[in-house]
C-alpha cells in the first residue's frame, strides 16, 4: 500500500483539525486544556466546546453548583475572545437539555456534529476531554496517522494515566488499567478486528467519514465505545500513534460506566465488573472467528456456541447470516459485524465463571506466557493479592503491559 505523510498531502490545501469537547463541571480543567491546544505544533485548529447539563438542574439545590461552574467555564472561554473557539451553550438557564436528551453522549455528538458541518471532508475531527492532558505533537501525530492510512475510518489513540500521589486513587487507577490492558493485549495478540481501546478523549476520524457512518450515536455512557465500533464496522481502525494522551485518574459518577465509576467501585473493593479474563476465553473467541469461512457451507459447533445460542434465542444464527450473504466474503463480514466488540465482551463476562482462578492467578499466568520475555517480567514480585501489592509493584505491572501494548500496536498499525 502506498502511503503519504501529512506534509505530502497538504501541498495544495492545508487540513484543519476540529477539536470537540463536551464539558460539565470542568472549570478547574478548562484552562489547562487550552494551554495544551495553544502549545500544539500544528497551528490550524478549531475548538468546539459543548458546555452542558439538564436545564432542570438550575432548580435543584444540590445541582446548582454544577450550573454555576458551567457558567464560569463559558465566561472564561468568551473572555479568551479567540475566533478559533466556538462555544455551544447547552447550560445557561433556559438553554440546558430538556427531557431524555442529555448527558455526555449528547454533548459529544452536538460538538462533533457542529464540527462536521464546518469541516471539509478530509479535515480531521478529534474527540477530547477537559480532564485529559495532550502532548504538543498530538494534532500533528493524529493527522499524520490518519493520512498515512487514507482508507482507514478512524484512529484510537494510546493512553496512560499518570499517578496522582494519592494512594487510594493510584491503586484504583492502576488496577483498572491492568484490567483494560489485559483485555487489549489479548485482543491485539490474536489480531481480532476489535483490538482497540475506546477512549472518548482519544478518538479521531475524517469529517467525511463521520458523516458517512451517521455520526456519533448519543448514549448516557459509553458513546465512545459505540462510536469507534461503528467506525470499525465501516472500515479499519488505526491503533498506533506516536502521541500518548494522559486522562486524569479521578473518582467521578458523572457517567454510568467508565474510568470514574470503576474507580469508585474499586475504592469499595468491588472489582467484579472488571475481572482479569482468562487467556483460554480469548482463544475461544479466536477459534470462533477463524471458523467463519467454513461456516458458510455448513453449521457446526464453535467455542462460543452456547453464548451465540443465548444471544440469538436458540434461532439459527449462522443460517440467517448465510441466507443474506451472496458470498463467503460477505458472510465472514456479516459474522464479524454481528459478533462485535460488545458481544465479545459479553461473552468474556459469561465465560469467566468457567475459570475459578483468582484475578491475580490469571494475570500471573498471562505475564508468564510466550507474549512476554523473561526480561520483560524480570523483577516482578510473585503476588497473591492485588491489595498486598505496593503502588510501585502495581505500576511496574502496568508499565510492562503498556510497553507491550505499544509494541503490538506499532507492529499491527490497523485493526
Amino acid at each position: 500500500m502506498q502511503t503519504f505523510t501529512y506534509k505530502e498531502i497538504n501541498k495544495s490545501k492545508p487540513l484543519k483539525v476540529y477539536a470537540t469537547l463536551p464539558v460539565l463541571n470542568e472549570s478547574e480543567n478548562i484552562a489547562a486544556l487550552l494551554l495544551d491546544l495553544e502549545a500544539q505544533n500544528f497551528d490550524d485548529w478549531m475548538l468546539v466546546v459543548c458546555v452542558n447539563q439538564p436545564d432542570e438542574w438550575w432548580q435543584i439545590p444540590d445541582k446548582q453548583h454544577i450550573c454555576e461552574d458551567n457558567a464560569r467555564t463559558i465566561a472564561f472561554l468568551e473572555a479568551k475572545d479567540d475566533s478559533r473557539i466556538k462555544v455551544i451553550d447547552r447550560s445557561s438557564n433556559g438553554l440546558g437539555w430538556k427531557g431524555k436528551h442529555h448527558g455526555v453522549g449528547w454533548a459529544r455528538k452536538t460538538a462533533m456534529d457542529f464540527a462536521a458541518e464546518m469541516a471539509d471532508a478530509y479535515d480531521v475531527i478529534v474527540s477530547m476531554d477537559a480532564d485529559t492532558r495532550y502532548p504538543e505533537n498530538y494534532f500533528s501525530a493524529v493527522v499524520d496517522q490518519i493520512h498515512r492510512f487514507p482508507e482507514a475510518t478512524g484512529l484510537s489513540v494510546p493512553y496512560y494515566h499518570k499517578l496522582t500521589g494519592d494512594e487510594t486513587a493510584d491503586r484504583c487507577i492502576l488496577r483498572y488499567e491492568i484490567y483494560m490492558r489485559n483485555y487489549a493485549l489479548h485482543m491485539l495478540q490474536l489480531r481480532n478486528p476489535y483490538c482497540f481501546s475506546a477512549i472518548g478523549s482519544g478518538m479521531a476520524c475524517k469529517s467525511g467519514v463521520y458523516k458517512r457512518v451517521g455520526g456519533l450515536t448519543p448514549k448516557l455512557s459509553g458513546e465512545d465505545f459505540y462510536f469507534i465500533q461503528k467506525l470499525r464496522k465501516a472500515g479499519n481502525i488505526i491503533v498506533h500513534c506516536d502521541a500518548v494522551i494522559h486522562p486524569e485518574a479521578r473518582f467521578s459518577d458523572r457517567v454510568y460506566f467508565g474510568t470514574g465509576p470503576a474507580m469508585i467501585r474499586g475504592r469499595d473493593g468491588k472489582w467484579d465488573s472488571y475481572p482479569i479474563y482468562c487467556g483460554d476465553s480469548f482463544l475461544k473467541v479466536a477459534d470462533t472467528f477463524q471458523a467463519f469461512a467454513d461456516l458458510y457451507t455448513a453449521d457446526f459447533e464453535v467455542p462460543m456456541q452456547y453464548f451465540i445460542d443465548q444471544m440469538n434465542d436458540g434461532n439459527s444464527f449462522w443460517g440467517t447470516l448465510r441466507n443474506n450473504s451472496a458470498s463467503v466474503e460477505a458472510f465472514v463480514k456479516a459474522c464479524t459485524q454481528r459478533l462485535d466488540g460488545l458481544r465479545i465482551l459479553q461473552f468474556l463476562k459469561s465465560d469467566n465463571d468457567n475459570y475459578p482462578q483468582s484475578d491475580e492467578e490469571k494475570l500471573w499466568q498471562f505475564l508468564n506466557s510466550a507474549l512476554f520475555s523473561t526480561e520483560d517480567i524480570a523483577g516482578l514480585p510473585d503476588f497473591n493479592n492485588f491489595s498486598d501489592c505496593s503502588i510501585n509493584d502495581l505500576n511496574s505491572i502496568r508499565n510492562i503491559m503498556f510497553q507491550k501494548e505499544r509494541s503490538l500496536q506499532s507492529e499491527i498499525q490497523l485493526a
